[in-house]
């Protein structure tokens, strides 16, 4: 049985599992899909917060639930940059990123059609997790091509160094493992 790592989010108590990322290091595994009691919490949390944002921006995939919640409790929008690119992206805009979760190098994109609800609008970058911060300078990167400005940067968990950061909201902090 895998060992885990018990904390307290917006109020509710989570068992996380913990995963090795390698011979070193082990980080917990945070997934908000399917806790949708979770979800609710956090985006409640977390928008009171954020300051004042036009639009919410978040990656594909682990960030849509909480960037949906959020987007329903404020009644703003939100856009996700995808890792492909689809059929009905017209002219897509793309940065690369390198996650601390995901074993390759990857690409974000938008659609003209999304880069469009971005231009010149306060945009609050999303995640579930912030760690080594490339993921957010990724969405960082895809807000200035767009011709949209960073409103803030938030988070549900601030793992690691990522705790130490004064330029993002979080909830709480999530340790690393080491061995």
């Amino acid at each position: 049985m895998a060992e885990t790592y018990k904390m307290k989010i917006a109020g509710l108590e989570r068992e996380l599992m913990r995963c090795p990322l390698n011979e070193k290091l082990d980080i917990a595994a945070f997934i908000m899909f399917s806790d949708v009691e979770l979800t609710i919490a956090c985006a409640e949390e977390l928008l009171k917060k954020c300051g004042d944002f036009d639009v919410i921006l978040t990656a594909e995939s682990k960030g849509i639930p909480l960037a949906y919640e959020m987007s329903r409790q404020c009644g703003k929008p939100y856009v996700v940059a995808r890792k492909s690119v689809k059929l009905y992206m017209t002219d897509p805009i793309a940065v690369t990123v390198k996650s601390i979760t995901t074993e390759a190098v990857q690409k974000l994109y938008l659609s003209q059609e999304k880069a469009a609800m971005l231009r010149g609008k306060r945009v609050l970058l999303v995640d579930d997790v912030i760690s080594t911060g490339e993921s957010v300078i990724a969405l960082e990167k895809l807000t200035e091509a767009a011709g949209g400005k960073v409103a803030g940067e938030a988070a549900v968990l601030a793992e690691g160094d990522a705790a130490k950061r004064d330029d993002i909201i979080f909830l709480e902090e999530l340790p690393l493992f080491f061995k």
